[in-house]
């Protein structure tokens, strides 16, 4: 079992999520109390995903690499209360873009390679903070190989890859995208997410992901 877990700045706070009926934003203290009363019922995992500030989100997502940003310090409280926890991060550009999208926006369309650099350097800041296991829910083509090749080379050969590898365009993401803040400024994530009817490309995306190097 995993436990989302939805973090705001601030502390000793806990905001509900309208669209999303009992699940609340909450500020680190209230995550790492949560996060421990879940590890002695026996979850042994959760997953991060931060509701940053508005002033911090730029075009290329800097604030994803600080040190010591919302989700890195998160990180770091969970694992000094509770080392055993296992920690996965969001490894995607849009809670901290001000375009709201999971990779760079250019001249109106996403750019590929450049948005899987940004990828990669989130993905060292926060093994680097300690996370467990990184999860790039971006659906950039490539990026598991390169965010593999960037840990290792890093020496965080044992922090896993989490891959959504058929993450789909889909209405369903509106509430998530509430908790976060993260809904897009301009446009819809078809050109990058996955078309519900086609499951053969489905497929195939599951399979190059493992081939790059995907854990689960």
């Amino acid at each position: 079992l995993v436990l989302p877990l939805f973090i705001v700045g601030g502390t000793d706070l806990k905001q509900p999520v309208v669209s999303m009926p009992n699940i609340s934003r909450m500020s680190i203290d209230k995550i790492v109390e949560l996060a421990i009363e879940a590890y002695s019922l026996g979850i042994p995992a959760v997953a991060l995903f931060p509701c940053v500030d508005e002033s911090l989100k730029d075009s290329h997502a800097s604030e994803a690499i600080n040190p010591d940003g919302l989700l890195q310090r998160t990180v770091r409280e969970l694992k000094h209360a509770e080392p055993g926890i296992v920690v996965i991060t969001d490894v995607a550009m849009d809670p901290y873009s001000s375009d709201g999208h999971d990779g760079l926006l250019v001249d109106g369309r996403i750019v590929n390679d450049d948005s899987i650099r940004i990828l990669c350097e989130m993905a060292l800041a926060q093994a680097q903070a300690g996370s467990d296991v990184v999860a790039p829910s971006d659906m950039m083509d490539g990026r598991v190989g390169f965010i593999r090749e960037t840990l290792d080379d890093a020496g965080f050969t044992d922090v896993g890859i989490l891959a959504y590898s058929a993450k789909y365009a889909s209405s369903f993401y509106g509430p998530f995208r509430d908790a976060l803040s993260s809904a897009p400024k301009l446009g819809n994530k078809k050109t990058y997410q996955m078309d519900p009817s086609n499951r053969k490309e489905a497929l195939r995306e599951v399979s190059l992901d493992i081939d790059q190097g995907a854990d689960m």
